[in-house]
């Protein structure tokens, strides 16, 4: 096919559209890689990270994402008042050292004690706590070993000029989202209060888990 025989393109030449196709393959070698950590080279990579991931702090903030696909997925934008931080949190349940003093065993405080939150909820909360001027967007799983679970944290400036002039993101620099993550309104405390399910099915989990059906006593 000659060079006057391609169909015309807007907005895009034809080098601008093959380098867009490439960059989406690339995504989506990373998102298969993910999908299966165990069974492809992210389990090496996770044996060597862990081990500097284990010396740092429990908090840190970090300049690019660990997992280019996700972040953009949720959100995310190589650009000024986007910031990503990793954050370690303990795996398991409430579980505690049982007690030297007599008591009843349902007095213990040992067992069948169960956080009402996920741990990814948690992460996002205590990130909260240490950028106190941050927003949370959004967060995704990174890696885990035998005793922490670590995620990365999307956080917006809701103070940073190019925030408040892009269209895409510059609801949450409104009032009604300030603090967002500890009113459960991010999607990990959504999910915990089971509001991802709509429709048929989920008439008692609106408007929320705790409250139950609209009405009811």
């Amino acid at each position: 096919m000659s060079v006057g025989m391609w169909p015309k393109q807007k907005g895009l030449n034809r080098k601008q559209k093959q380098r867009g196709e490439k960059t989406n393959m690339a995504y989506k070698y990373i998102a298969e890689a993910w999908t299966k950590p165990d069974k492809s080279y992210v389990n090496e990579l996770l044996q060597q990270r862990l081990i500097t991931w284990r010396k740092q702090p429990t908090t840190i903030r970090i300049e690019n994402p660990t997992r280019l696909d996700r972040a953009r997925k949720l959100g995310y934008k190589a650009k000024q008042g986007y910031i990503i931080a990793r954050t370690r949190v303990r795996r398991g349940g409430l579980r505690k050292q049982r007690p030297k003093a007599g008591r009843r065993p349902k007095r213990m405080g040992v067992k069948k004690f169960k956080p009402a939150k996920s741990l990814r909820l948690i992460a996002e909360e205590r990130t909260a706590k240490k950028f106190p001027n941050l927003e949370v967007l959004n967060s995704y799983w990174v890696g885990e070993d035998g005793r922490h679970k670590w995620f990365e944290i999307i956080l917006i400036d809701p103070n940073q000029p190019t925030i408040k002039t892009d269209k895409n993101i510059n609801w949450i620099t409104q009032k009604q989202h300030h603090k967002r993550v500890f009113r459960t309104l991010t999607s990990a405390g959504k999910k915990v209060r089971s509001l991802h399910k709509k429709g048929r099915g989920a008439e008692k989990v609106r408007p929320s888990k705790r409250r139950g059906a609209k009405g009811a006593k």
